[in-house]
């Protein structure tokens, strides 16, 4: 049984894929004034919490999927707070994509919400994106930050050849962004591995590694 008084009632309610809690205390802390920006970083150690049950096989991959339908109807609830503070301003423009051979979307649309949520304009490819593909986009629209998810080993020589062919594309075109890679099975080795210039396995630390390069705090 839940405890009404414990400080992380909101995360724990996540991690147990409370849909019906969760989105009942969100209104009912909306309601009493908090800050949504807290909900967020409690509703995120929520889904750490999921992130670890799925690694040790207590949860499966729907437990992920129904863990990103609850995030995202948090995000929902939030949007007129969060969009009444950004004021139409943007910190930044991110493209993000799940590269090639992938086609898992949560992380990927977790930071996206996220992005969004903390006032970054995102340009979101989709799955299953060939590297020519980010290329192309990254040269048009010319982003502050590319991102690049994926969720399975397989991705991780995909996620390489994207970075090549983004860094190619853009030396001849004249233009640079910093490439930010993500995923459960990301870490520093396979940053180096596919010549990234940062990593992340949560989409919060994704958030905070985009706030700090927009910054210029690199």
């Amino acid at each position: 049984m839940e405890n009404p008084d414990s400080p992380n009632r909101l995360s724990e309610l996540v991690a147990a894929l409370d849909e019906d809690a969760v989105l009942a205390l969100v209104q009912e802390r909306l309601s009493a004034g908090s800050d949504p920006f807290q909900i967020i970083e409690e509703c995120n150690a929520g889904m750490r919490e999921v992130g670890i049950k799925y690694e040790t096989g207590e949860y499966f991959v729907s437990g992920l999927i129904m863990s990103g339908e609850i995030f995202r109807e948090v995000v929902e609830l939030l949007q007129p707070l969060l969009e009444k503070r950004a004021d139409g301003h943007s910190f930044g423009v991110v493209l993000i994509g799940t590269v090639s051979g992938d086609i898992h979307d949560i992380g990927k649309n977790m930071l996206g919400m996220l992005l969004s949520c903390y006032g970054f304009t995102v340009i979101d490819l989709g799955v299953d994106v060939p590297p020519a593909n980010f290329a192309e986009k990254a040269i048009e629209i010319h982003p502050d930050i590319v991102g690049l998810s994926g969720l399975i080993t397989a991705s991780f020589e995909k996620m390489k050849e994207t970075v090549t062919v983004l860094r190619e594309k853009a030396t001849a075109a004249n233009v640079s962004f910093p490439i930010l890679i993500g995923g459960g099975m990301i870490d520093e080795q396979v940053c180096q591995y596919v010549g990234a210039d940062y990593w992340e396995k949560d989409a919060m630390q994704g958030v905070r590694v985009c706030q700090m390069l927009m910054s210029g705090n690199k």
